[in-house]
């Protein structure tokens, strides 16, 4: 299984990155990759085609629905619709109820993209998998002021095929209890962390700051913590240096185009 940040900025677009967007890859028995998007928002369709192909996507898994995480599902209709070799068969979204009204307030009601042949939309189910060939992605509800889930991402080893191994996503989230139950075991631990200690405060249940982060990969035992949804006004490494203040394991601050390997 690998992860390939696509967009990490957060908030918004950032000079250097799209806003939230993360590919996940594994291959099955066969041979044949399989491709989880965690994510698609304000311009992250653009570096998606350099780091994958999204006609070949088999899922889209929505965190909740901030434009600066799904506003380019618009876009990636238009594309999977209206491509010159033909149209694409529906494409599995899963996200939180409400999830199809929110894409059809992005494409401003197009008549078009209302009629289920562009996404195939269902609602998550707190704690109960999606199985997407060799991959299985679990919802965890967190906190943050609209519904929103973290989402942890099981699937086969590069190294070892025949071993699992958990990515866990955070989507955007303060600390809460589902924060933790995504941590704990996780082979690697994306997180967000928009705030910083010391300045943001007295602002709670909304984002994370690094050291917030790094203390949830300190209580799960997090194998590895990636640092993302830094704003563009944020330093990343003062967010990373948070995080390793109180977690001893390895911090890397998320960049576009970084690929690793689980």
């Amino acid at each position: 299984m690998r992860l390939v940040v696509v967009g990490c900025s957060g908030s918004f677009p950032g000079p250097d990155s799209a806003a939230s967007s993360y590919l996940v890859q594994a291959e099955d028995a066969d041979g044949r990759t399989w491709s989880v998007l965690l994510d698609l928002g304000n311009g992250a369709l653009g570096p998606l085609q350099r780091y994958g192909d999204p006609a070949a996507l088999d899922l889209v898994a929505l965190s909740h629905l901030h434009a600066d995480h799904v506003a380019d599902m618009a876009v990636l209709g238009v594309l999977r619709r209206y491509r010159p070799q033909g149209p694409l068969p529906p494409l599995a979204v899963h996200g939180p109820e409400g999830t199809r009204d929110r894409l059809l307030e992005l494409t401003g009601r197009d008549p078009a993209t209302d009629t289920g042949e562009v996404f195939d939309v269902h609602a998550w189910q707190a704690g109960t998998p999606v199985r997407v060939g060799p991959l299985e992605v679990t919802p965890v509800p967190v906190l943050h002021p609209v519904p929103a889930f973290g989402l942890r991402v099981t699937g086969p080893s590069d190294a070892d095929p025949a071993r699992r191994v958990t990515l866990a996503y955070t989507g955007d989230t303060d600390a809460c209890p589902g924060l933790d139950d995504l941590a704990t075991g996780a082979d690697l631990l994306l997180s967000e962390a928009a705030f910083v200690e010391g300045r943001d405060d007295a602002v709670r249940g909304v984002h994370l700051t690094g050291r917030r982060a790094g203390e949830a990969a300190a209580r799960g035992r997090s194998g590895r913590l990636v640092v993302t949804h830094v704003p563009a006004w944020n330093d990343a490494e003062a967010a990373a240096a948070e995080a390793r203040a109180v977690y001893d394991g390895p911090v890397v601050v998320a960049t576009p185009g970084l690929v690793l390997a689980l």
